[in-house]
């Protein structure tokens, strides 16, 4: 079994897009990576007490292939609609955003399959500032173009790769700090070394946009540097929320948009998936998450 056959899954996000007063382009991005990470942290997720949550289920089909990611965006009546559905809601600075749980890819609810996909094309309306010392960082290609949505989507994927890497207490001390990170353009002559860093990379799926394989992100968090500068490779004390079914892998050795993800320090599998449509400001201001 492949992580393309059926069925397949997608993680919906939306944002708020209102003509008279679009969001910032690096505020969606990153609000969409803060999205993603306060979903995968939810008790609806993770569970509490040994039992499963209400979507633990969908998380665990989802993430037992590809971690697909689709953005679409809505703006007046529209965006009610979306807001009536359970999901969590985002706000960071100029953007909102709302997460919904896994969805079959040929089944969205009526409400999200309507809101159109393109479009999320939006600009900062001056450049994003210095990234203060110490803050986690989601490096985009500086070489390859993407829109706002696809961008986000993108981020979406390496945050969630850079939380699986983390070990529990660092994971605590993120998400008491509201998962605070930047996104920015890394410079064109570093992106190659970052790629080659052994940090987290997203390494997208090809559906949309860009050519399959292609590096779109990379997650630099410093909790994954050692002193010296070499980069942690152990995958956390313990097994992400969700533990995928067992399955093997059959992608030829060509194909680098999934992979099994183990530990390096105990050998013991964890769950794999990256890809596009698959496969950190000094204060964040602003901040509001709705269940």
């Amino acid at each position: 079994m492949t992580p393309d056959e059926p069925p397949q899954y997608a993680l919906p996000l939306v944002i708020r897009v209102e003509r008279a007063a679009p969001p910032a382009r690096t505020d969606a991005i990153e609000g969409a990576a803060r999205a993603v990470l306060y979903f995968l942290t939810d008790p609806r997720v993770t569970g509490e007490d040994g039992a499963d949550g209400e979507w633990t289920q969908a998380v665990r089909a989802w993430e037992d292939a590809r971690i697909r990611k689709v953005v679409r965006r809505a703006r007046g009546a529209g965006w009610d609609r979306a807001l009536a559905l359970p999901g969590i809601t985002v706000t960071h600075r100029t953007a909102r955003i709302r997460v919904y749980p896994p969805v079959p890819v040929d089944d969205w609810p009526a409400d999200l399959a309507r809101l159109q996909v393109a479009g999320t094309d939006l600009e900062d309306p001056e450049p994003p500032g210095p990234v203060p010392p110490g803050m986690p960082v989601l490096w985009l290609n500086p070489e390859l173009p993407m829109t706002a949505g696809k961008a986000m989507a993108q981020a979406g994927h390496a945050a969630q790769l850079a939380w699986w890497r983390l070990e529990p207490r660092v994971r605590s001390e993120w998400k008491g700090a509201d998962f605070e990170l930047a996104v920015r353009a890394a410079a064109a002559g570093r992106w190659a070394e970052l790629v080659a860093s052994g940090l987290p990379v997203v390494r997208d799926g090809g559906f949309t946009e860009v050519a399959p394989g292609s590096c779109t992100v990379v997650a630099d968090l410093p909790a994954l540097v050692l002193p010296g500068g070499a980069v942690s490779r152990h995958w956390g004390a313990t097994r992400p929320p969700i533990t995928p079914r067992p399955r093997t892998p059959r992608l030829p050795a060509a194909t680098l948009c999934w992979w099994r993800l183990c530990c390096p320090s105990c050998g013991r599998q964890l769950a794999g998936a990256v890809g596009g449509d698959m496969l950190p400001v000094a204060a964040v201001a602003g901040v509001a998450v709705e269940a």
